[in-house]
């Protein structure tokens, strides 16, 4: 069964309570999303570091669950 945006989302809050997130459904079918998110933890990580970060909070659900997540990453200005 495909991860809903809610649940997508109560996942990253979880993770990233500081954090902007956005979340777009990119292709209509509740399988397909892009996440923004803007958070404070991601301060002096690569960008790779900032989405192995996001990976780890999803606990494994990327591929299975969620079977594609377009991430955009960035600390607050």
């Amino acid at each position: 069964m495909p991860m809903s945006m809610a649940d997508l989302e109560t996942s990253l809050r979880e993770a990233f309570p500081d954090a902007q997130i956005a979340i777009d459904d990119l292709a209509g079918d509740g399988d397909h999303y892009r996440a923004r998110i803007v958070s404070a933890a991601f301060a002096g990580l690569t960008r790779i570091k900032q989405h192995q970060l996001v990976y780890s909070a999803l606990k494994g659900k990327v591929g299975g669950e969620l079977h594609a997540l377009a991430l955009e990453t960035s600390t607050p200005a």
